[in-house]
């Protein structure tokens, strides 16, 4: 399986096309777009961002390789699924990534499953909210004072990526199963 572009290779190209969203919010926009069943295509930032006005992305470049990557991770039956954070060893600078990708994912689930509410399972009703509760809150409410907040990050990390993948296999793997049995 590809990596994930480096942070820094999506900052340039978010910045490159004026897009004014961290790698978090792209990311977390994307996931939430593609958790939520939004087409996979080369218009995502369109669409996540919610500005018709974007172009197409190649599919060569940075943001290309970042959906196309995204896709192959979601789908993972081995649960490769890594979020796009900050490569900053700062614990705080951590938090704020991981609370905006939190943010971020649900806007992108809200526009990806459109004007219905998804079909979730009990599961996934309970992992969507609590990502809204994680959604609200920001470094201040997080003490970052050594180790165990490293783990309690890393924790948190977990949650969310455990949660996304629930909310995919919930709205896109379940519908194409029932799609296969129909």
């Amino acid at each position: 399986m590809t990596e994930l572009p480096s942070v820094d290779d999506v900052a340039r190209a978010s910045q490159a096309l004026g897009l004014g969203a961290t790698p978090a919010e792209l990311h977390g926009g994307l996931c939430g777009w593609l958790a939520a069943g939004g087409a996979p295509g080369n218009d995502w930032p369109a669409r996540v961002l919610a500005d018709d006005a974007l172009r197409p992305v190649a599919d060569d470049s940075v943001l290309g390789q970042l959906l196309q990557v995204t896709v192959q991770q979601l789908e993972d039956r081995d649960f490769g699924f890594e979020l796009l954070l900050t490569d900053d060893g700062q614990t705080e600078a951590r938090v704020d990534a991981l609370f905006t990708w939190a943010r971020a994912f649900l806007g992108g689930f809200g526009l990806g499953s459109g004007q219905r509410r998804p079909a979730l399972s009990e599961e996934g009703d309970e992992a969507l909210n609590d990502l809204a509760k994680l959604a609200q809150a920001s470094s201040d409410d997080f003490d970052s004072d050594g180790e165990e907040d490293d783990e309690a990050l890393a924790e948190i990390e977990e949650f969310i990526r455990v949660a996304v993948l629930l909310l995919h296999g919930d709205c896109v793997m379940a519908a194409r199963h029932r799609q296969r049995l129909n």
